[in-house]
């Protein structure tokens, strides 16, 4: 059904070769359009579904990590094929790889400056923004864009499938990191891989995060096996992706320490010299290799642009703005800025405290760095819904709480819906909203208690023969006392 509505009502082109001026042209348009999100929103919510019965299994033991594993692999392999969905990003990846093979910087530039068929589909918000990604997704850019010609639709399907190394590394690292880290294998999987955010956003909307996650785990368990070398090798490979990244590297360093000889101070002097140096070498392997040159370190404040409440900071700016507002007219981008600086103070005390609290290294020193980058996605300046992956992909291999997979749930099921279909945002429309996190708050109680509107057959007999028990229960001790 997300397939399928997609093609009407995803981030379709701007125009399609395939639909346009065919008989199936009206999928696009009008009531087909319509016919088509609401097909895509119904497939959402039997994913949901689907995905609350196989937890419940997880939690009953029923179904243990091949189960979990290979129903993801059903629900996911047909999104690899379909538009992008709930976005509109992947035709941003094939712009900005386009570039470099235009003549073009993509670290200065916008895609606006190269007309043509990838520029046309690029949301009117990135048509003037550089690209705020690291060399070694440029060099895959550049790849895809080169072997794609002007053909887009198999552009998007090549994106995925260059960024599907990632879900494969993901899947190869998190049952291994989980037993280290003290977790169950098909709670880690069920939360991280088959969860509706990697099926949806991650593969179906194409998201070059999915690769970091993949890089990160994998770095990860690789650290914790001793091979640190490669560990920092592989994370720094994570960065040159995406910056948030780096993030982990502190923690490996500590991981790296704790293997050596010397006093603690010593050791970690020694480790942090050795992952600096292994960390210049491929970093500086990845920009030659890509062709570009540190230009996308100023252009990694573009997403800043992005003002949203997900962020906590521009949540409590605005917030706070709506406040004051209410007494006297003030501009609102003052108090998104004064609460942005608080939220990045905030986080260097978290990440500070975090890393000093892991200096024993460990699997502990893994599970602080799930925090930090959890931590980053909610109190960066800017939150889409695929950065909480950054966090999440060590934090799933941890040890869960019932209460805790439920509060995964509610808040999977409003990343999911946050944005509309076709990749607009809906975070400012409360009904909808409202709605979803309705659906949300039955999904998360569902986990635990089957049918809890009691809709299925005999549900209401049921409950009506226990009402009567009770009853018969307390007039037999009322009768007793008397």
């Amino acid at each position: 059904m997300l397939v399928i509505g997609g093609f009407g009502a995803g981030g379709v082109l701007v125009h399609d070769p395939v639909l346009t001026n065919s008989p199936l042209g009206f999928w696009r348009y009008g009531h087909g359009r319509d016919i088509a999100g609401t097909l895509m929103y119904v497939g959402v919510g039997l994913m949901v579904w689907a995905w609350i019965r196989l937890g419940r299994d997880v939690l009953a033991h029923r179904a243990r990590g091949r189960a979990v594993l290979t129903t993801a692999a059903v629900w996911t392999l047909p999104m690899l094929f379909a538009p992008p969905v709930f976005t509109r990003d992947v035709f941003s990846y094939l712009a900005q790889g386009a570039l470099p093979l235009a003549g073009f910087d993509p670290y200065a530039v916008g895609p606006e400056e190269m007309p043509g068929v990838f520029t046309d589909n690029v949301h009117y918000f990135w048509q003037d923004t550089p690209a705020p990604y690291g060399p070694l997704f440029i060099l895959i850019a550049k790849a895809v864009a080169w072997i794609t010609g002007d053909t887009i639709i198999v552009g998007v399907v090549l994106m995925r499938l260059a960024l599907l190394p990632g879900l494969l590394l993901f899947i190869w690292a998190l049952p291994e990191l989980t037993r280290r880290l003290g977790g169950r294998v098909s709670v880690a999987l069920w939360i991280a891989v088959a969860n509706p955010v990697m099926v949806i956003h991650m593969v179906g909307g194409g998201h070059n995060d999915l690769l970091v996650v993949g890089l990160l785990a994998a770095g990860s368990l690789v650290a914790l096996r001793g091979g640190h070398v490669a560990a920092i090798a592989i994370v720094t490979a994570a960065m040159a992706v995406k910056a948030s990244a780096a993030i982990a590297l502190p923690f490996l360093v500590l991981v790296w320490a704790a293997h050596m000889s010397g006093s603690q101070r010593a050791r970690i002097g020694k480790a942090i010299a050795a992952g600096t140096g292994i960390f210049l070498v491929v970093f500086a392997a990845c920009t030659v290799a890509a062709g570009v040159g540190l230009g996308w370190l100023p252009a990694l404040s573009a997403p800043s642009m992005i003002v949203n409440w997900m962020s906590l900071p521009t949540a409590v700016g605005e917030f706070t703005h709506t406040l004051i507002s209410a007494i006297v007219n003030v501009p609102k981008q003052p108090f998104i800025n004064v609460a942005r600086v608080l939220g990045g103070i905030l986080l260097v005390y978290i990440a500070v405290r975090q890393w000093w609290a892991a200096r024993d290294g460990g699997p502990d020193a893994i599970r602080r760095a799930g925090i930090v980058l959890l931590a980053t996605a909610v109190l960066s300046p800017a939150m889409l819904p695929w950065y909480v992956s950054w966090g999440m992909a060590l934090l799933a291999a941890t040890a869960w709480s019932v209460l805790g997979m439920q509060i995964t749930v509610f808040v999977s099921v409003m990343l999911t819906i946050c944005y509309y279909t076709n990749g607009e945002d809906a975070l400012y429309n409360p009904p909808y909203l409202i709605g979803w996190a309705l659906i949300a708050v039955l999904a998360a109680v569902s986990l635990v208690r089957p049918d809890p509107l009691r809709l299925s057959a005999g549900a209401w007999q049921r409950a009506r023969q226990t009402g009567d028990a009770d009853s018969a229960a307390v007039d037999g001790a009322e009768r007793g006392a008397s």
